[in-house]
C-alpha cells in the first residue's frame, strides 16, 4: 500500500485483489494525500476537528465537493480527475488503518456510507482493498464492515447505487462487485462465517417488504451460498424459515376472506401477471405509488392487496429454489441428488413439518422426492422415523403420518408396491395403537386416542386416491385405463390391506364416528361400490351418538354440561380436520414445476347410482326397529364386511 519512490507518473494503475500495485493515480501525489491524512488525524487526536471533518466530507464521496463550475470551465477534465482523486484519499488512508480506532468512528462511518458499487471498476477494487486493510488493523470492525455489506443485498435498481457523473452501472455488474468484496473478506477473515450468518438473518426483509426487495435479498443469499459452503445450510434454513412464515400468514389470509374478496385476489393476481413484462422501473415506481395510496383505502382493499403481495412473493422465490436445486438432480441416483435432498428432508424435519399451516413450501419436497425410488424411500423413512420411531411431540407425529399418506395419495410417481408397502407399514403401527388403546376405551374420544384416529384418516384418504394400487387380480375384462368397468366385478385386494381397515375401523374406537366427514363418505362409497367393505350401517349408527359423552373428564369435571351449552348439534369441534399437505398447488407461476407430479381427483362414471341410496335405506328401516342405547353404541358387534 506504499507509494513508490517517483511520484510523478501519471494516471496509471495496476490493480488486482491479491497483489495491489500502484504507480500513480490522480492529479496529486499519494505522498501529498498521505501527508493531509496524516495532518488531520493528528490535530483529531489533540481537540481540532477542522481538519478531520473535511477528511470524512471528502471520503464519503458526496459528489458536491468535486463539482465547482468556474474550475470546470477552465479546466473540462476537472471532474475526472477529482475522481481519480478520491482513490488517492482511499489508498492514503489504508496506511493509518491502525489509527482508525473507537476515536475514529465518524470517519470510519462515512468510508462505508461511501457509494463505491455505482462507480468504476478500478474505484471498486480500491475500496474493497481499503475494507480489508481496515479489518486486518481493526478487527473489531469486522461486523460493522460486514454490515455496510449485507445492507445492499435488497438493492435492486440502479438509482440504489448510481453516482451522479459516473456511467451508469447495470444490476448484475453490481452485485458482482458485492460479492467480489465479500468473497474477498471471507477468504482474508474466517470469523466472518458466523458474523454474516448472523446479518443475513437480521436483515432479512420483513414479511411486508415488497416481492422485488425479497428476490434481490434471496438470489444474493444464493450467490453467497455459492461461494462459502459452510453457510450452505443455515443459508438454506433461512430461506425456508422465512418462506414458511410468509405461506402461513398468506394462507390464514385467505381462510380468513370469504368468496368475493379471495375472487378479488385471483383477478388482481391475472392482472399482475398480464403486466409482468412492464420495464422494471415502471413496476417498482406503481408499487410505491400503490403503497403511499394505501392511506386513503378501506380495508378490504388494503386484505386484498397483502394476499396478493404474499401469494407473489411465495411464488417467485419458490420458483427460485425450484429452479436452484433442479441441475442437482438431473440424475436422480446419483449421490449429488441424494445429497441435495438430505439438504431438503434436513428444512423439512426442521421447519416445514412443525409448521402444521405451511401449504406451499413442502412441494419442494414432493417434487424432488418423486425422482427415484431411493428418494422416495429418503422420505417416506423419514416420515415413519417421526411419526412412530421418536420421541417427538404428538403433533408432529400426526403431521408426518399426515405428510406420508398425502405423499403416498399423491404423488404422480409414486409405484404401486411402495403404495402397498406404505399402506402395511401404517396398518402394522395402526394395530399396535388399536391394542393400547382398546384397554381403556368406552367410546370414540379425539382428544385421547388423536394418533389413531389420524392415521385411520390417513389410509381412507390413501385408499380414495390409490384404490387401483391396492388390487391384488381383476377379472380379464376389467380395463385399468376405465376406472367404471371395475364396478360390479370381483375384485381380489391385497390380503393384509382389508384386514387392517376392517379390525379397526369396527374397533371399540369407532374411527367413522370422529375422522373427517367428506373423507369417511368418499372413502365408505368407494369401499362399498368395489366390494372393498361395508361402512354404511357404522355410519348410521354413528348419527344417533354424541361425542361428547366420551370425552376425556367430561363428566367429572363437567365439561360435556359447558361444552353442550354452545351447540348440542355441532359436534365438529370434536372431530379431525382434513389437512393433507400436498393438495393441489395454486401457486400462478411455479406450478409449472409441479403439474405433473400430483394425481387430481377421478371421478367414476356410474360410481353415484340409486343402489347405494337402496341400500341405506333398507338398513335405516331395520334400524328403525332397533332401539340404541348411546352409551354402549360402539359396543355393538361389528357389521361383516359385503
Amino acid at each position: 500500500m506504499e507509494a513508490p519512490e517517483s511520484p510523478r507518473k501519471r494516471q496509471k494503475v495496476e490493480f488486482d485483489l491479491n497483489n495491489i500495485e500502484i504507480h500513480e493515480i490522480g492529479i496529486r501525489s499519494v505522498d501529498e494525500v498521505k501527508q493531509e491524512v496524516r495532518k488531520a488525524l493528528d490535530r483529531h487526536d489533540q481537540g481540532d476537528d477542522e481538519d478531520y471533518d473535511i477528511l470524512k466530507e471528502t471520503l464519503s464521496g458526496k459528489q458536491s465537493l468535486y463539482e465547482d463550475d468556474e474550475d470546470e470551465d477552465a479546466d473540462p477534465t476537472l471532474p475526472a480527475k477529482r475522481r481519480q482523486e478520491l482513490k488517492v484519499y482511499l489508498i492514503s488512508l489504508a496506511s493509518f488503518s491502525p489509527r482508525l480506532g473507537r476515536s475514529c468512528d465518524g470517519l470510519v462511518k462515512s468510508i462505508l456510507q461511501c457509494q463505491w458499487l455505482g462507480r468504476d471498476e478500478q474505484f471498486a477494487k480500491i475500496y474493497v482493498q481499503f475494507l480489508a486493510a481496515l479489518v486486518s488493523a481493526q478487527g473489531a470492525r469486522l461486523t460493522q464492515v460486514l454490515s455496510s455489506i449485507v445492507d445492499k443485498f435488497t438493492d435492486s435498481r440502479p438509482s440504489d447505487w448510481a453516482v451522479p457523473t459516473y456511467p451508469s452501472v447495470n444490476r448484475e455488474t453490481a452485485q458482482e462487485r458485492l460479492h467480489i468484496a465479500l468473497r474477498y473478506l471471507i477468504q482474508l477473515f474466517p470469523a466472518a462465517k458466523p458474523v454474516l450468518e448472523h446479518l443475513t438473518a437480521t436483515k432479512y426483509p420483513f414479511h411486508d417488504e415488497s416481492k422485488r426487495m425479497h428476490l434481490v435479498y434471496v438470489d444474493n443469499l444464493l450467490r453467497l451460498r455459492s461461494y462459502c459452503p459452510d453457510l450452505k445450510t443455515e443459508i438454506m434454513d433461512l430461506i425456508v424459515s422465512r418462506l414458511v412464515k410468509i405461506d402461513v400468514e398468506m394462507q390464514m389470509d385467505l381462510d380468513d376472506m370469504d368468496d368475493r374478496l379471495t375472487t378479488m385476489v385471483a383477478m388482481a393476481l391475472r392482472s399482475s401477471r398480464e403486466n409482468r413484462n412492464q420495464d422494471e422501473e415502471d413496476e417498482d415506481e406503481s408499487d410505491t405509488e400503490s403503497i403511499d395510496s394505501d392511506e386513503s383505502e378501506d380495508d378490504e382493499y388494503t386484505r386484498v392487496k397483502t394476499a396478493k403481495e404474499n401469494i407473489e412473493k411465495m411464488d417467485s422465490v419458490l420458483d427460485t429454489l425450484f429452479e436452484l436445486y433442479t441441475p442437482s438432480f438431473a440424475d436422480p441416483d446419483s449421490d449429488e441428488a441424494l445429497e441435495a435432498f438430505e439438504d431438503l428432508l434436513s428444512e423439512f424435519s426442521n421447519i416445514i413439518l412443525p409448521t402444521i399451516k405451511s401449504r406451499h413450501t413442502q412441494f419442494l419436497i414432493f417434487h424432488f422426492g418423486q425422482k427415484s425410488e431411493r428418494l422416495m424411500d429418503a422420505f417416506c423413512g423419514t416420515c415413519i422415523n417421526i411419526a412412530f420411531e421418536s420421541q417427538r411431540p404428538m403433533v408432529l407425529q400426526q403431521a408426518a403420518s399426515a405428510y406420508l399418506a398425502s405423499f403416498v395419495a399423491r404423488g404422480a410417481h409414486v409405484p404401486g408396491h411402495i403404495v402397498v408397502k406404505i399402506f402395511e407399514v401404517l396398518g402394522f403401527h395402526l394395530d399396535q395403537m388399536r391394542a393400547l388403546y382398546e384397554i381403556s376405551c368406552r367410546g370414540p374420544d379425539v382428544r385421547r386416542y388423536a394418533p389413531f384416529y389420524s392415521l385411520v384418516q390417513a389410509l381412507m384418504y390413501v385408499f380414495c386416491f390409490r384404490w387401483p394400487d391396492l388390487i391384488k387380480s381383476v377379472p380379464e375384462e376389467v380395463d385399468t385405463d376405465d376406472l367404471s368397468s371395475y364396478l360390479g366385478q370381483e375384485i381380489e385386494w391385497e390380503p393384509e390391506i382389508k384386514d387392517i381397515m376392517r379390525r379397526n375401523i369396527h374397533s371399540k374406537l369407532n374411527p367413522l364416528k370422529v375422522c373427517s366427514p367428506v373423507i369417511v363418505d368418499e372413502f365408505a362409497k368407494l369401499a362399498h361400490r368395489f366390494g372393498f367393505m361395508y361402512v354404511y350401517p357404522t355410519i348410521e349408527s354413528n348419527k344417533r351418538l354424541r361425542l361428547s359423552q366420551f370425552s376425556v373428564g367430561a363428566y367429572s369435571s363437567g365439561g360435556a354440561l359447558r361444552d353442550l351449552s354452545f351447540d348440542m348439534n355441532d359436534e365438529s369441534w370434536q372431530q379431525l380436520g382434513s389437512f393433507f399437505p400436498f393438495d393441489p398447488y395454486q401457486l400462478p407461476v411455479s406450478k409449472r414445476w409441479v403439474e405433473q407430479d400430483y394425481l387430481p381427483w377421478r371421478s367414476i362414471p356410474g360410481l353415484d347410482r340409486d343402489e347405494q341410496d337402496e341400500d341405506i335405506d333398507e338398513e335405516e328401516r331395520d334400524d328403525e326397529n332397533e332401539e340404541v342405547d348411546e352409551d354402549t353404541a360402539t359396543e355393538e358387534e361389528p357389521s361383516e364386511d359385503k
